[in-house]
Order: C-alpha cells, then structure tokens, then sequence
C-alpha cells in the first residue's frame, strides 16, 4: 500500500466526507450495511462518490485505460462489425457507461467514413458529471455529429437498437459472500470500528442471495462475490430488447472457472492511479472499486429471456474476427511515426498477457437473421 501516490488535499476531505456519509449509513441501518452498499455509495454517491464526483478517472491521467482510450482502432473495427446490424437495429445504438466519450466519438467517426451514421445514439449515463464530460468531448472531437447523441438516465422501457457495454458490469455493485471452514455461507458486509470500516458476516437473510448461493459449492473457508444487481441489469435488459443486438466487453470467466477452489479470495480489486490493490475502503470516493463477471450467469439470463447467443470469446479473437488487423494494415509500416503507436496499442489488445485473453466478449441478438462477424471463429460458448 505504501507504493500509492498519496490524494491531494481536497480529494482526501472529499473522501473523508464521504466517509462520514457511509457512517450515518451503516449507524441508521443498526450497525451493518451489505457490502452492495458499501460499494454503490463509494462509487455512486451523488458528488462524492467515485463515478459521479469530478476527479477524472480514464487514460493515462486517469486511473486505468479501457480499450477504446488506448486506440481508435478498437471502435473503427467495432463500427466495421456493427455496421450491418444497424439497419436491422432501428439504426440506433445505444451505449451505458460511457466512460469519457471516447468510444462514442470514435465510433460516430468510423461509422459516418463507412455511410452507416446511426440515426439516434443514446448514451445511458447516471453520472451528471460524466454525461457532461461526455458532452464536451463529444462537441470537440465530433461537434457536426453531436445532434445524433442523446444521453439518458435509465434505459428506455422498450429497445430496438445495437446496445453497448465497455467494462460496465464489473462496476455494478456486488454482494460478498463467506464459505466458513463448515462450507456454511454467510453475507460479508460492513461495520464501523475505532479504527474505521471493517468486514462482518451476517446469515444470509436476503431470498434472492440465498437462492443464488444454493447454486455454488465452491469449498470451504472461501470468499467471493455474487452479482445480483448486474444479474438484475441484464434481466431488464434482455426483457427490454424488441429487435437488435447486445455486445458486452469485460474481464470474466465462466461460472466453473469463476468459482473455483484454488480462487479463494474471488475477484475484488481496486484501481487508483494505475495501482491495483485490494482494500476497498482505502479513500472511499477516490479510487474504483471492481468485479470479474460471471458470464455463465450473462448468459443464461439472455438465453431465458429468449435472446439468441450469438457467441462468446475473448477480446483478441472478436477483434480478429472482426478486422482489427486490416485496420491496422491501413496504416503504412515504413512510417514508423504513425504506424508504430497504432501497432503497440493493437498489440496491447490482443496480447494474452495484457488485454487479450483476460477480457472477454459476448453477443446477444433478436430479430437479427445474419452471420456476426466478430464470433464467427474461436467461439467458447461451450465452456459457460
């Protein structure tokens, strides 16, 4: 811990008042609050919380780089594969979590040089600061297509659209639970000490918990994280999907690979200042807090909805499948100037010791009667 760059000093009243705030949480609730809440006011608590406060949090300044901040490669080779959906989709797309617009202003750059602008693309933002970071990158970088873009503060009750997900269900937040050295499962949340926040179990009171728990025997003296409220997301939105697709990034394993033995202290980490560590109440407000995704779990939620799954993989096989190579090939190799950053970042996404093999990719669609580029080869749907 000591390696962290240490916050300014408004950033620690922030998060100290954020810290009070939680307090008078878990003080009102009776001494315990889940370790869900504890997590949704860290990272969503208006003005104070970790993505609704006004610290910037993407790229290089940031606190980690997603995959759209690393290359516009990523959503030209997205625009490449979505492109034929769209007409299909009501010619919208529709994305959640934006991060810092940086995939939705390339992605409008890439489709409007293919003649396949979207009529409408809705950005699905709770965060007012970030909508209007969004908004601002957006009018720099693209202002002549900034009239298609509507942001919206849930997700419509009915969606004919392509539907986007970047790294947005790791940040949902999730319940903690213990497997005692009994295999006996008990709900980890949070108290307050002398000392500050600290863990304490409780029994599982919670039907939804219980029921979700019956399902996982993954061995004694065991913890890990169940998601029910990325689980809930993915029910409305597979409910909600009239006619179109829906294509969701993130780092996630299926359920056998998720819960396995040899996984005993499950997936929960912090990331600040390109640090990642494993205390999440370290400077509540200040640093992101996430999960691996179960994608059995995403996948048998769309399949009940009667979604068709198109396909799962890892990133570096969607992008192949998808082109990212002959996006690259447009770029001459003997200019080293602009070619080798292009290369490095290409690269960097499809590296198995990078972002390659541990960010996965799984498609959904209904109403679609095409082949989808991006799973057309390496399809692991056999192993959810």
């Amino acid at each position: 811990m000591s390696a962290l760059p240490i916050p300014d000093h408004d950033a620690l009243l922030s998060s100290q008042r954020l810290m009070q705030q939680i307090q008078q949480q878990i003080a009102d609730r009776g001494g315990w609050i889940s370790f869900a809440d504890y997590m949704q006011a860290a990272l969503y608590t208006p003005h104070l919380g970790y993505y609704s406060g006004h610290s910037y949090k993407f790229g290089s300044s940031g606190d980690f780089v997603t995959a759209p901040e690393i290359t516009p490669l990523f959503a030209a080779t997205l625009a490449a594969d979505i492109a034929p959906l769209l007409p299909l989709s009501g010619n919208t797309v529709i994305e959640f979590g934006a991060g810092s617009g940086r995939l939705a202003a390339d992605l409008l750059k890439a489709l409007a040089q293919q003649q396949a602008l979207p009529t409408h693309y809705y950005i699905v933002e709770i965060s007012a600061d970030l909508a209007a970071r969004q908004r601002d990158y957006l009018m720099q970088e693209c202002p002549a297509l900034l009239s298609r873009v509507v942001w919206l503060s849930a997700l419509p009750d009915q969606i004919e659209a392509v539907v986007i997900g970047n790294e947005v269900l790791d940040a949902i937040p999730c319940e903690l639970v213990y497997w005692d050295p009994t295999q006996q499962p008990w709900q980890r949340g949070v108290a307050w000490s002398e000392d500050g926040f600290v863990w304490a179990d409780r029994p599982i009171q919670d039907p939804r918990l219980q029921a979700a728990v019956a399902l996982l025997e993954p061995g004694p003296d065991y913890l890990s994280e169940v998601q029910l409220a990325a689980a809930g997301f993915m029910h409305t939105l597979a409910e909600r999907l009239q006619r179109g697709a829906i294509l969701l990034f993130d780092y996630g394993f299926p359920r056998d690979e998720y819960y396995h033995p040899q996984r005993r202290q499950g997936t929960l980490m912090c990331h600040y200042r390109h640090h990642a560590h494993a205390d999440p109440f370290l400077w509540p407000g200040l640093q992101d807090i996430t999960t691996h995704i179960d994608f059995t779990t995403v996948a048998e939620i769309g399949l009940q909805h009667g979604l068709d799954l198109q396909g799962y993989t890892t990133q570096a096989q969607y992008l192949i499948n998808a082109g990212i190579l002959d996006q690259l090939a447009q770029f001459n190799p003997e200019d080293i100037t602009h070619y080798l950053p292009h290369a490095n970042a290409v690269q960097k996404l499809l590296s198995t010791a990078e972002m390659g093999e541990l960010f996965k990719v799984i498609g959904f669609s209904r109403g679609l009667p095409l082949e989808w580029q991006g799973f057309l080869r390496g399809d692991r749907c056999r192993y959810l």
